[in-house]
């Protein structure tokens, strides 16, 4: 008989589980060594570790609450992580801070949207991530085997919330180090557990508990300026200052006369951010008040203001007969920016959409849109419009319509600082057409025009001060040093002369504009600025700095008292 053929080699279910084992066990374990990887990259001390391991706890234990899976769940929380990191570093290229918790209440559908249009890649580089990430989630889905009770996720959970909380307490949050670029995770965590125990102690903005004093309210016909009212033309001019404040940079010849008033002084403006958040500025010159009220809330300022500080110059300037009209560069949600600057008085908000703008525009496209919407109006009728510019933001990396500037000859610095200066001196001849257009096509009307810079750009730390490290320079940033905020703002006038004031200062806080800007114009002051120009000159031209805070927490309670702020 013959022998047997050799039967096929038989494979143990044992056998053939055993690779799909491990791979299963790769996908769980896997998310875990990336977070080791990023927290030792970014998380410089044995502080910011335990914040990190607390705040992933958290987050893994938040996911797996919701889908049972410790795979997916330790993925997504990656994912977060990641992205955590990656904005955090995007905001301190553009402001020079890490993100911080209240910053989730700023990613809305234009905040993306105004991120997209000056970051064009970012966009191609947000769909490839979700290319790559949607399918690996959906196999993760499909191969982690592991189900964990909700119950016992959600109990580590909020053992994991009592741990951050104690660990905030025990290392209480230093604002300075928000300024570091690193500690990405442990500082967001951190600053969560401080952000839900100021607004439990004093709300979204400080003010004083109980004040004797009040304030009358004004009354709707008690405007009567003597002389004709001027034209009034507020000029956000992004990112300017006199950048000869910085030791050894070059400049072309004839810089610097831009910064001048009608009058020849060059005056200083003092912002109330660096870098990037021109909104902070936007709150100061509109409502006339401190964004530093707001604390660790100030960021999102504007969002918060909306529908509830229903004072500032648009609304002064009404009550005096006034149309007010806002040109902004950006989309009108962004930073809620249409909402806010209506409660301060703007009646019509034009943003960029219905200007009709194709990304950032030059700073000419809105000077013709202004005139334009000027010719529209009755002559006797004075015209409050706030003209935000856009050209002179960052990045400065690359060139912004080269074809604007043919002559241009670059002075010889760092190609930063080359591409800021020549994107100033387009601002300087676009400015300069803009007030030839206005004599020639309103040749008998008078005008009042005052510009601002509504920070240093981003890199100016590092140009006034090159040898300071880090730790020194966010210091000086928290401590609000005036060589990091001081900017300028400058007085013109057509057909008109600027009344004398006392308010005019040489250098003066940014919320002090909207009264300077009325002194100036020889407005009548209601009872709110009456009393802020009390403040302003026995504080020598300082808001918020004046006594620690006391000045403006006294009167933000005025306002309170007078129904001006609401819900605060």
């Amino acid at each position: 008989m013959a022998p047997p053929l050799n039967p096929v080699p038989s494979v143990s279910p044992t056998a053939v589980a055993a690779p799909t084992s491990v791979w299963r066990l790769l996908a769980v374990a896997a998310p875990h060594f990336g977070a080791l990887l990023v927290m030792v990259q970014t998380e410089t001390d044995l502080v910011g570790r335990i914040g990190f391991v607390l705040a992933w706890a958290i987050l893994n234990c938040f996911w797996i609450a919701l889908l049972r899976r410790p795979a997916l769940s330790g993925a997504l929380s990656l994912t977060l992580v990641v992205i955590l990191v990656l904005l955090s570093r995007l905001k301190h290229d553009v402001v020079q801070m890490t993100a911080n918790f209240v910053d989730l209440m700023v990613i809305d559908r234009d905040t993306a949207a105004f991120l997209f249009t000056i970051f064009p890649n970012l966009r191609w580089s947000a769909i490839g991530a979700a290319v790559v990430v949607v399918p690996l989630m959906y196999a993760l889905w499909w191969l982690d085997p592991f189900r964990i009770r909700r119950l016992p996720a959600l109990a580590a959970l909020m053992a994991g919330l009592a741990g951050l909380t104690g660990y905030a307490l025990t290392w209480p949050d230093e604002a300075w180090r928000g300024y570091y670029d690193d500690g990405y995770l442990s500082k967001f965590a951190r600053s969560g557990v401080t952000a839900v125990s100021d607004f439990s102690s004093y709300g979204f903005m400080e003010s004083d508990a109980v004040i004797t004093e009040r304030l009358k309210l004004p009354l709707e016909d008690s405007c009567h300026p003597s002389g004709r009212r001027p034209h009034i033309i507020m000029v956000h001019d992004e990112s300017s200052f006199d950048i000869r404040q910085a030791a050894g940079v070059k400049t072309p010849k004839g810089y610097g006369s831009h910064f001048n008033s009608w009058d020849g002084k060059a005056r200083k403006f003092l912002a109330e951010s660096n870098g990037g958040p021109s909104w902070f500025t936007e709150y100061n010159v509109l409502a006339g008040l401190s964004s530093r009220s707001f604390g660790p809330f100030s960021y999102f300022v504007t969002r918060i203001a909306s529908g509830r500080v229903e004072r500032g110059l648009p609304l002064a300037l009404r009550r005096c007969g006034y149309s007010t009209i806002s040109l902004y560069p950006a989309f009108g949600a962004f930073m809620s920016a249409r909402s806010f600057q209506t409660t301060t008085g703007v009646e019509r908000f034009y943003d960029a959409k219905d200007l009709g703008a194709k990304g950032v525009e030059p700073d000419s496209f809105f000077y013709d849109s202004a005139a334009r919407l000027m010719a529209e109006q009755p002559p006797t009728n004075p015209l409050f419009m706030f003209v935000y510019l856009a050209a002179n933001h960052f990045p400065w990396e690359t060139k912004f319509r080269p074809d604007m500037t043919p002559g241009w000859r670059a002075p010889g610095n760092v190609p930063v600082v080359d591409e800021y200066l020549r994107r100033q001196a387009m601002s300087v001849d676009h400015y300069g057409a803009f007030v030839a257009k206005l004599k020639k096509q309103f040749p008998a009307q008078p005008f009042l025009i005052v510009r601002y810079g509504d920070h240093q750009p981003e890199f100016a730390p590092g140009i006034l001060d090159p040898n300071m490290d880090e730790a020194s320079l966010g210091k000086k940033l928290q401590s609000y040093d005036p060589r990091y905020y001081a900017t300028y703002y400058a007085i013109d006038a057509i057909n008109f002369e600027p009344v004398k004031s006392a308010t005019v200062m040489d250098t003066i806080d940014g919320p002090y504009l909207p009264l300077v800007i009325q002194e100036a114009a020889g407005i009548p002051l209601d009872p709110s600025f009456e009393e802020q120009k009390k403040i302003m000159l026995r504080c020598k031209g300082l808001f918020y700095a004046c006594k620690d805070g006391a000045e403006a927490r006294r009167f933000n309670r005025l306002l309170i008292d007078a129904g001006m702020i609401k819900n605060l």
